[in-house]
């Protein structure tokens, strides 16, 4: 983890606990010449437009403050919420979206594939089971967690 992402978690973290809100995931990347700092954030029932601005103007002033800086480049800060599909990143998002379709990325090909969708059926620290559809017939695929790469919620279409 970068060192902007680490201090940007420590510096958002109590303003989101004030409000009950849940850090889902912070980034700072470069896209073409610019820097994005992204932070996602949620909580239950779902975050709203203005919770992102609260956060964003409460971030950006601690941000300021800080001495020395911990972003010397420009940067633009993006506070939103994780959207449908939402990445599955801590036990508990796992746990959230058990029997839920999702999208799981692989380093390892399984099967001849690196990329699967389906329902989550169970998960451990182990490994996890996705209901997958081939054709017609459903199969139950057990997906070893060291081997993920990555995973979120999907949308079935």
């Amino acid at each position: 983890m970068s060192s902007v992402v680490e201090t940007v978690t420590a510096m958002v973290t109590p303003i989101l606990e004030e409000q009950n809100f849940e850090l889902v995931e912070v980034e700072f990347v470069k896209e073409g010449k610019s820097w994005f700092l992204r932070v996602f954030i949620d909580k239950d029932g779902g975050i709203d437009i203005e919770e992102c601005a609260w956060v964003s103007e409460k971030l950006s002033e601690k941000l300021d403050a800080a001495d020395p800086d911990p972003i010397p480049q420009a940067y633009f800060l993006e506070v939103s919420s994780p959207g449908a599909e939402r990445p599955l990143k801590k036990e508990k998002d796992y746990e959230k979206a058990l029997g839920e379709y999702i999208h799981v990325s692989l380093y390892q090909p399984v099967d001849g594939e690196k990329q699967y969708e389906g329902f989550l059926q169970s998960v451990d620290a182990e490994q996890l089971i996705l209901k997958i559809r081939i054709k017609t017939r459903e199969k139950e695929l057990i997906l070893d967690r060291k081997n993920i790469a990555k995973a979120r919620l999907a949308i079935q279409f």
